[in-house]
């Protein structure tokens, strides 16, 4: 090959490796386009490259997306902003493709795109083209149409914005519900492009079209819009234009838009203002609260704590509070288990005596609920509630259920609880701990499942860093060490364990005098994964002790393990030694 053919080698190579039945080899080339693009050359880029990948659109959606991905970041390649209108053609062919997420990519690139253009390259390039989308013969052209309004709209002259309200306008009248779909769900960020005059003229004309559609799909998407325009709405327009709309689509007869509308319903009582949600809103979320549907009734309880913030703690007894009794009962534990891992937070929003009357009693059925994960929310939250009526009211009513809970069937609940237990030992204090929860700790170590003694290991070095090394010593050091000469081997392992996680919290003196002795002792059992535990525990705990005590205890040890006839003993003793030769040299 020629010098002077060298710059047309990388286009040469690109369209051979486009033209691949490989799709790899394709895709491969379409991730080298800013690297091919700099050698060309903005202007041959624009001129060759462009027109070339504009023709080239009939090709594997994966090829399309790449493609449609790597445009949206090609300003710089084609000459800067006054030359980035060169982009617009491949991406409005992506646009009109029948796989979504090309067009959705393609969408994406041409609004990043378009944010980078000037606007009279947006008025002249731009606004052409969401126009011809929008009166594609094809709906998928239509449907990308909807998501550039916002992008085209601000820069467009006057007679432009009229013509782009009226052409949003018919595609929310569409007859395919996919249009009126994407129409619904860009209504927002079109929206608040729009000026207030028209907003409130326009806009809410298309909103009260969207709302009473008859595809439910399309009206659950106005429903996220009610929340979106809720926003840009001065509060008493909204009162007269959104609420209306949201008390409707709270007893819509599809329970997906029942749905969409308890997911927004807070976001809407911000809007709205405090006193049309004590009037409207909050019967309508009673009613979703009690909805036949339990995706619905699901919705609805994970919103209850931030509804009761918003109402005053009368209200919030009067109307929510029964709700929320019903719900603890619930057929469906799904709504059970989302009520629980919320409710503790009304706690704080109903002060202590309600809190003790009507919340206590719903904490102690959702503690016994069949379900673990109702369960788990509730005990996960325990501390709320502690804030609120104090720790002596919180052990004679929930610790009993906790007690309960920490021998549970299933062994997530019994790890919740161990998770909880350093957190519930610092609000009980040691003598409360001591008397009803310590016995429990211990006998956590000796659980069929692995995740909770190896928990239960964890969790006494965190109650010793709580309460002390003095208090470690008197409480837990003897009873772990009671357990080294478990008969089964995997309870013994856990001990080692033990001792090396609360080797640094106990102090030399304590893990020289009472832990390294049991440890060596260890070194002679019959199981090898004993015997290379150890070697892993004495590794871990030399760097605590004086280094006679290496020298004299812990390296003979080692010596002597690493010549066991199993191999992962003499492994990790020998590991071990070697760690110790490490910091002799550095010292």
């Amino acid at each position: 090959m020629s010098m002077a053919d060298e710059p047309l080698y990388p286009i040469a190579v690109l369209i051979d490796e486009l033209k691949n039945d490989d799709i790899q080899l394709r895709l491969n080339s379409i991730r080298k386009l800013s690297t091919i693009a700099r050698a060309l050359g903005e202007e041959r880029t624009r001129k060759e490259l462009i027109p070339f990948l504009t023709e080239n659109n009939d090709d594997d959606d994966e090829v399309l997306l790449a493609m449609a991905a790597e445009l949206g970041g090609f300003i710089p390649y084609v000459g800067g902003v006054e030359h980035a209108s060169a982009l617009l053609p491949p991406l409005e062919a992506f646009c009109s493709v029948e796989e979504t997420c090309v067009r959705d990519k393609a969408v994406e690139s041409l609004c990043r795109i378009g944010s980078h253009m000037r606007d009279t390259d947006l008025v002249e390039y731009f606004i052409p083209l969401v126009k011809r989308l929008a009166a594609g013969e094809w709906f998928t052209a239509r449907v990308s149409a909807c998501g550039l309004f916002h992008i085209a709209y601000p820069s467009a002259p006057e007679a432009s914005k009229t013509e782009l309200r009226s052409i949003y306008s018919q595609l929310c009248q569409d007859d395919m519900p996919m249009v009126r779909r994407s129409a619904a769900t860009n209504l927002g960020k079109f929206a608040a492009t729009v000026e207030y005059t028209h907003l409130k003229a326009d806009i809410m004309s298309i909103f009260d079209d969207l709302t009473q559609d008859d595809q439910d799909s399309v009206r659950l998407l106005a429903v996220e819009g009610c929340a979106a325009l809720g926003k840009l709405l001065e509060p008493q327009d909204c009162v007269a234009h959104i609420l209306p709309v949201i008390v409707n689509f709270s007893q819509d007869k599809s329970w997906r838009v029942r749905y969409m509308v308890a997911n927004q319903l807070y976001e809407l009582c911000e809007a709205v203002g405090p006193e049309p949600t004590r009037a409207e809103l909050v019967p309508a979320y009673v009613r979703l609260l009690r909805d036949n549907e339990a995706e619905v009734r699901i919705a609805a309880a994970g919103k209850v704590t931030k509804f009761c913030r918003i109402l005053s703690s009368e209200h919030a007894i009067q109307n929510i509070l029964p709700c929320v009794k019903e719900l603890s009962s619930d057929s469906s534990q799904h709504v059970r288990s989302t009520l629980a891992s919320v409710i503790m937070g009304m706690a704080p929003v109903l002060g202590k005596e309600t809190t003790i009357e009507h919340l206590l009693p719903i904490f102690l059925s959702l503690l016994k609920d069949e379900f673990p994960d109702v369960r788990l929310n509730i005990i996960s939250k325990l501390d709320q509630v502690n804030q609120v009526i104090g720790i002596d009211l919180l052990s004679q009513s929930l610790l009993p259920a906790i007690v309960e809970l920490a021998e549970d069937r299933h062994w997530r609940v019994r790890l919740a609880i161990i998770e909880y237990i350093p957190l519930l030992a610092s609000q009980l204090g040691v003598t409360f701990f001591d008397d009803k929860l310590g016995a429990l700790c211990m006998q956590w170590l000796q659980d069929k499942v692995h995740a909770i003694r190896e928990a239960a290991a964890n969790n006494l070095k965190r109650l010793a860093e709580e309460f002390g090394p003095d208090w470690a010593m008197q409480h837990i050091i003897q009873k772990v060490l009671e357990m080294i000469n478990n008969p089964h081997y995997l309870y013994r392992m856990t001990i080692l364990r033990a001792i090396s996680l609360l080797a640094p919290v106990v102090g030399p003196e304590v893990t020289c005098s009472n832990l390294l002795p049991a440890v060596v002792a260890a070194s002679k059992d019959r199981v090898p994964n004993i015997k290379f535990n150890v070697a892993k525990v004495l590794q871990s705990i030399f760097p605590i002790v004086d280094q006679s005590v290496v020298e004299k205890t812990i390296r003979p040890c080692l010596v002597e393990l690493s010549e066991d006839p199993d191999v992962d003993v003499r492994y990790f003793s020998s590991q071990a030694l070697q760690a110790i030769d490490n910091v002799m040299m550095s010292s």
